[in-house]
């Protein structure tokens, strides 16, 4: 029985792992923190409870066709909910758009704020879905090694599609900002403006409106349990606390890993750590990227986050409230094309409490705010305050409330924690953009060309950044390992 060893507890690792153990294989992983789940933590304090990292639950046959693989269902594990409304976007005080959880009432919704865009939207959701069906039912398990994975029938057909921003599709068919804002919103998970995001992927418009946004009881965390059971169910061994120092090579072939000083033997080592920093574990001999490529790519926006308990229930705000009160593009290029603090930015906050109780005490408020930022940038308790006051004085104004003499505890957590945390390259949040020149093929390899039994999985690789892509990667991962071998 061949060992593994799978660097980080995220959830392309936790995936990997359990495809592999499955196979048979003997897997250890091996994470730097001291709880799983990589980004995907938990928060605990007073009450309250916060999902660190992800907080949308979309795509939910990802999630369904993973536990299908070990003949199990997410229900086995955890309890879903979906989100009715879906979530709430302000534009001014008291201005917002409530997108429902039904598709017949977001189309009226559309025709309201501008006539005959609902006609629009019922063609764009059409190619929307069958962007979707060819993309997750096909191109997103590819392993990206060649462009001939993406040369299908379908795609030939519609290939204009990855050569036209989804911005410009959907700007020369709606005018109202309101509704382009929306549209072009889902996009924003894949970590690049909408602008450079080929229209091949308003297959997420389909993920938002045509299957919605669910809600596990508990949060993601329990989403992270649920693997993480099913991995130990599997035969996986899982050890936290365990930092990864070294990925040790002899004449080109893994050997094993340094963790805290000490040496651990492995025929295959996988690392679901950010790609940058797994390739500084190895001499530089046996890096297949350098310092300039890695400079030279688009990077998701990274974010500063604040955890924060109120003491009362708020006021005119959803469970997912997204605050578009200003300009998205000047947004936009403050994080992409001239990186540096967001003179106005745009924010999203999320209030588990109102659907979960589990979140905060009886009567109260757990929130979570988050701010898109350019990574590598300046991160200091002095700006990360000024932009606590800020973005918490326009909710005041927007919703019509006073919440800031409510506040019984706030955490914040910024590039700095990222790269800490995470080891993440210039403290990104989500990995690397899937812009039209870093999709599929063109994303950093998940086999080492330099390293025999050497692989990578998660954001920074294919599919893309996300919690259903990582989870897919983490199957492709497994898939190439298991062929490698034979």
């Amino acid at each position: 029985m061949k060992n593994i060893i799978i660097i980080g507890s995220g959830f392309s690792s936790l995936s990997a792992s359990c495809y592999l153990a499955n196979k048979g294989y003997n897997v250890t992983i091996l994470e730097k923190n001291s709880s799983v789940g990589g980004r995907a933590r938990v928060l605990e304090k007073l009450g309250f409870k916060f999902d660190i990292g992800p907080t949308w639950y979309w795509m939910p046959d990802v999630f369904e066709k993973f536990f299908n693989d070990f003949n199990k269902k997410p229900s086995d594990f955890y309890d879903l909910e979906k989100l009715a409304p879906a979530y709430q976007v302000y534009f001014n005080m008291l201005d917002s758009i409530i997108i429902s959880d039904k598709i017949e009432e977001i189309y009226t919704i559309f025709e309201k704020e501008e006539k005959g865009s609902s006609i629009y939207l019922k063609k764009f959701l059409n190619a929307a879905k069958f962007n979707y069906e060819i993309a997750v039912n096909n191109m997103v398990y590819k392993p990206g090694n060649s462009i001939t994975e993406l040369i299908t029938k379908d795609t030939i057909i519609n290939v204009s599609q990855f050569f036209k921003s989804i911005s410009k599709e959907i700007r020369n068919n709606i005018k109202s900002k309101k509704l382009i804002q929306i549209l072009e919103f889902p996009v924003l998970f894949l970590g690049a403006k909408p602008s450079n995001t080929p229209n091949f992927y308003n297959f997420m418009n389909y993920a938002d409106f045509g299957l919605g946004t669910w809600h596990p009881k508990g949060g993601m965390f329990e989403v992270v349990k649920g693997f993480t059971s099913l991995a130990i169910s599997l035969g996986v061994t899982i050890k936290t606390n365990q930092n990864v120092e070294k990925i040790e090579v002899v004449k080109g072939e893994v050997k094993g890993v340094k963790v805290n000083g000490e040496f651990f033997k492995a025929d295959i080592v996988i690392s679901g750590a950010d790609y940058h920093h797994s390739e500084t574990l190895l001499d530089e001999k046996y890096r297949m990227y350098s310092e300039e490529y890695w400079s030279t790519k688009t990077f998701a926006p990274s974010s500063l986050l604040f955890y924060v308990g109120f003491n009362k229930k708020l006021k005119n705000v959803s469970h997912h409230t997204l605050f578009f009160d200003t300009d998205f593009d000047a947004h936009a290029i403050e994080i992409y094309d001239m990186p540096k603090w967001p003179k106005e930015p745009l924010f999203y906050a999320s209030f588990p409490s109102i659907t979960d109780n589990s979140f905060a005490p009886i009567n109260q408020e757990a929130a979570t705010f988050l701010i898109p930022i350019a990574p590598g940038i300046e991160d200091t308790p002095i700006i990360r305050e000024h932009y606590f006051q800020k973005i918490i004085n326009r909710l005041e104004k927007l919703t019509n409330q006073n919440v800031k003499e409510n506040i019984v505890f706030k955490e914040s957590f910024c590039v700095n924690d990222f790269i800490a945390d995470y080891n993440s390259y210039k403290g990104n949040a989500y990995g690397l953009a899937n812009t039209l020149t870093q999709t599929a093929f063109l994303r950093p390899k998940i086999k080492s060309k330099k390293v025999k039994n050497l692989f990578f999985t998660g954001q920074l690789t294919v599919p893309g950044p996300g919690v259903p892509p990582s989870i897919i990667s983490g199957k492709i991962v497994a898939e190439m390992v298991t062929k490698n071998q034979f």
